[in-house]
């Protein structure tokens, strides 16, 4: 008997070596799987996928901008990963940053609300020889200091562009704000004295308008809500924005692709920023913020919450519901007739896919419009690069860019009567010797 067990304990022994060897395999398997799945290494690239009316304009574009109908490539091992590429625009913006030398400028609101933006002087001549300005608003809480639109605006300088940076009211570190408000998701006010600002004091200039993710929002509402707003306006530009804070307001609260956390993460920036200014808010005369907001700020873990206890009652809507509708684009995207391109990422883990709905419908409604989604990118990361490191320009910068010098040629050729920053008819009944009818 003793023999036997013996011998069973010795066929068990020897196969524990390849028990363990089994173990090991199956975890290095498991832990390869994880990293391929979140990483999302089998993702194949792909050329952005592109909406719009087949239009004389539509087909110029595509022709003129190979970045739109070229696939993009984003850094092998981790620029598959939407989250991974919007957790380094998170924490880095961009890398190898420069740095722009502009000006501040500063301007009083009927409200008693100081507005702040920089302008960068263009470091060469437009390829149109032209002189143009683009107009730019950051995303959430971001300024001209922010290390992606510092990339963005050198990059823009050397192509022969003028740059004016909205700072977002209460954004800008170290100062202090002059009424008892600050930016919100759609006040257009802001942003509206910059750029009549910049024609006033560049009577010859040509505008760009480009906003990014929060701000693609507002520049889109700007020009849709009065007509005016779009002369001497050649195109827009929005990146990665939602479209729609009262149909985003239920996907923030969802936790597939973490979008409850990202809400959570937000709504702690967007709390430490409102409390940095608590004693100015608190302490101007007709403010709408009292101590019982502030104590539900404390408490806020979403966007929402913020939105409801603080943010709606810098311009007095009565509920969040109203908040969202009056401040979303949404509702003034489709007046927009100038040149509009629109951009997504399908893994942008902030928007999600039924938002993009809008920017589709919009793009086969109107001739205008060309939406560009691509499959990678993250939020506002569209990153480069060979292997592991990004390039310092990334992806949607360069798009940004060929867009809107193709936009500048067109307009170029087109009768002066045609242009956009053209204010009526005469000159081109002028310039082809006929006459009004009737």
């Amino acid at each position: 008997m003793t023999t036997l067990e013996d011998a069973d304990m010795h066929t068990f022994g020897t196969e524990l070596p390849a028990m363990f060897d089994g173990v090991k395999l199956a975890a290095v398997a498991t832990v390869l799987y994880i990293i391929v799945r979140c990483l999302n290494l089998k993702s194949p690239t792909s050329p952005p996928e592109i909406t719009c009316q087949d239009t004389p304009l539509s087909r110029y574009l595509l022709k003129s901008c190979p970045m739109l109908t070229k696939e993009y490539i984003p850094p092998l091992l981790w620029g598959k990963s939407g989250h991974l590429q919007t957790a380094l625009y998170c924490k880095m913006g961009r890398v190898n940053t420069p740095t722009p030398c502009g000006v501040r400028k500063f301007l009083p609101m009927h409200d008693g609300a100081t507005a702040s933006f920089d302008i960068f002087e263009a470091r060469g001549e437009h390829s149109t020889g032209d002189d143009i300005t683009m107009v730019i608003c950051p995303g959430i809480g971001n300024h001209s200091e922010k290390n992606y639109i510092r990339t963005f605006v050198d990059y823009s300088q050397r192509q022969g562009y003028r740059c004016a940076v909205l700072n977002h009211l209460g954004a800008l570190p170290n100062v202090e704000l002059t009424s008892p408000r600050m930016f919100t998701y759609g006040c257009t006010w802001e942003y509206a004295a910059m750029v009549g600002y910049i024609k006033r004091a560049f009577p010859q200039t040509s505008l760009v308008v480009v906003g990014f993710s929060l701000g693609g929002n507002i520049v889109c509402k700007f020009l849709g809500e009065n007509r005016s707003n779009q002369d001497r306006v050649l195109c827009c530009v929005s990146v990665c924005q939602g479209y729609s804070a009262l149909r985003a307001q239920e996907t923030f609260l969802q936790w597939d692709q973490c979008r409850r956390l990202y809400n959570f993460v937000l709504a702690d920036n967007m709390r430490k920023l409102i409390l940095s200014h608590r004693n100015t808010l608190l302490r101007l005369n007709f403010s709408n913020i009292g101590d019982a907001d502030l104590g539900r700020l404390y408490a806020a873990t979403s966007l929402m919450q913020i939105d409801d206890s603080i943010m709606r009652k810098f311009h007095g809507y009565s509920s969040l519901k109203e908040y969202y509708e009056n401040e979303s684009c949404v509702r003034h995207i489709h007046k927009v007739t100038v040149p509009l391109l629109l951009v997504n990422s399908s893994d942008d883990p902030l928007v999600h896919q039924s938002l993009l709905a809008i920017p589709r419908t919009l793009a086969e409604k109107m001739p205008n419009t060309v939406f560009a989604l691509t499959q990678h990118g993250g939020h506002l990361g569209f990153f480069e690069g060979a292997v592991l490191f990004p390039e310092p320009l990334t992806w949607i910068d360069k798009v940004i860019i060929e867009y809107t010098d193709a936009i500048c040629h067109w307009e170029k050729k087109r009768p002066a009567c045609q242009r956009s920053s053209h204010p009526g008819i005469d000159s081109c009944l002028q310039s082809t010797g006929a006459t009004p009818s009737g």
